[in-house]
């Protein structure tokens, strides 16, 4: 019964998000027309209304996808909002496209705007209501699915306590069976213990049970394949908790490989696709916006480069990119011709302790690469390194190999990731950090805590640090 209600909602919420986007359209022509005139003029809106063709599957599409058609029960606020800001983001870019592909000169750009725009505020709107509607109808105890649970230890325990925790989700344990051998117990953590295993599908007939959740330890070898068929028959749905490895640091993932091989992932990482492509298309843009400032202060930074030292004007070396990988990254060259000859004999006034080099004033630094230095120009290069993909605009310091040999274990997940051009270091008091340890925390740190509000925070941090020659050597 609750999943035929289920499936009634979910034709409801589709059949209102296309309302919707109807909806929205002609709300904008409207604001369009009447409010916000201005370069094109309109014309009369069955003109333009070929436009809800394809609008309506692209949105259907995206909300699909982003899973806005399933149980939105356990789904935060913050992480709903994102979705739909996604589906928005997404289907502006492709109605755009077609527009500028089949009415370039004729249609309204500010119309497209301010549809894709109004689309976002209703269904946000009838979202976070039904939300809430949904979570008060809970509350009140109806709409909600009676849980059987196996297992009586530690993780069952838990279990029940995140149900009891979040009363909106519509769940409520009905009573709990006893896999381990010994006496029965009277209950767990208040609720009724119902019998053994063998009791499974009797107490499924005897009870209203909608679901049954195995709680079962990793030490608790039981062959259920059995009771799996029995429940089958009985057309009860069941779930199984994972207590495999209790690892605290990795962020775990269940998907299906090829859509029949389940697999659970371990990663360590906080960026998943659609967080890695939002990322990307910052560097790409943020590459071109450096590439052209590199083309116009070219001349005069070569100039000043060949003037004082002879040799090439840009250097190149060998570092360490993502897991390992290794790429040529590029600079506007601060040092003397054989700098890299030198270095060793440098290596006992080395600032930092661990593996990494720096030294405040390297006399294989030349004039010209001092204020190179001083100013970051002597990076710009590297946005070609960002733009091919080998590096990102904020990131981990990329090392050189020979730093990379004398990592301890913990030190190699900085390289988990894309080397950047900036980083938490860069805008953290470089110059006031003498141990390679503190740079890898802060390295770790930037990949456990990540975000794309994070990157931003840490480009505009970083201007802020090259303007005010705070921290560059």
């Amino acid at each position: 019964m609750l999943k035929e209600q289920a499936k009634l909602l979910n034709r409801l919420t589709i059949i209102a998000d296309l309302s919707l986007v109807v909806i929205s359209f002609i709300t904008a022509y409207h604001l369009r027309r009447h409010f916000l005139a201005g370069g094109v003029e309109l014309g009369p809106i069955k003109e333009y209304s070929w436009l809800l063709l394809p609008a309506l599957p692209v949105w259907y599409y995206l909300l699909a996808k982003y899973n806005l058609y399933k149980s939105i029960r356990q789904i935060s606020l913050f992480d709903l909002l994102y979705r739909i800001t996604s589906v928005h983001f997404f289907s502006g870019i492709i109605i755009s496209s077609m527009v500028l592909f089949f009415d370039r000169d004729f249609y309204s750009r500010r119309l497209i705007l301010v549809f894709v725009v109004t689309a976002f505020i209703l269904i946000v709107l009838e979202r976070i209501c039904l939300k809430l509607l949904l979570n008060y109808i809970r509350r009140r105890g109806l709409n909600y699915r009676q849980l059987l649970l196996v297992g009586t230890m530690e993780r069952a325990q838990e279990f029940i306590k995140l149900v009891e925790d979040h009363a909106d989700w519509g769940l409520r344990v009905l009573g709990v069976l006893q896999v381990a051998s010994g006496d029965l117990k009277d209950n767990v953590s208040g609720y009724k213990v119902m019998g053994r295993l063998d009791d499974l599908n009797e107490s499924c007939k005897r009870y209203p049970v909608d679901e049954v959740v195995f709680c079962l330890a990793k030490d608790q070898v039981v062959d259920i394949e059995e009771h799996l068929q029995g429940l089958e028959e009985l057309g009860v749905t069941v779930r199984m908790v994972l207590d495999f490895y209790n690892v605290n640091r990795y962020r775990k993932d269940l998907s299906f490989f090829n859509d029949t091989l389940p697999i659970l992932t371990f990663y360590t990482k906080s960026l998943d696709g659609q967080q890695l492509f939002l990322k990307r298309i910052l560097d790409i843009l943020g590459a071109l916006v450096g590439l052209i400032v590199l083309v116009f202060l070219f001349p005069f930074m070569a100039l000043g480069i060949k003037i004082e030292s002879p040799g090439r004007i840009f250097y190149s070396q060998n570092r360490v990119g993502e897991n390992g990988r290794q790429f040529r990254i590029w600079k506007f060259r601060s040092m003397s011709k054989e700098a890299d000859l030198h270095k060793s004999q440098l290596m006992e006034q080395n600032e930092m302790s661990g593996a990494i080099f720096k030294m405040k004033d390297d006399p294989r630094v030349t004039r010209i690469g001092k204020i190179l230095r001083m100013t970051s120009l002597d990076e710009l290069p590297q946005f070609w390194n960002v733009l091919k993909g080998e590096m990102s605009l904020v990131g981990t310091r990329p090392p050189t190999p020979d730093e990379v040999e004398q990592y301890e274990n913990w030190h190699r997940r900085r390289i988990s990731i894309k080397p950047g051009i900036t980083g938490l270091w860069q805008v953290s008091g470089r110059n006031d950090i003498d141990n390679f340890d503190d740079v890898v925390k802060l390295d770790l740190q930037y990949i456990d805590k990540w975000t794309l509000g994070l990157d931003v925070r840490i480009l505009v941090k970083t201007i802020w640090v090259v303007l005010t020659r705070k921290g560059s050597c």
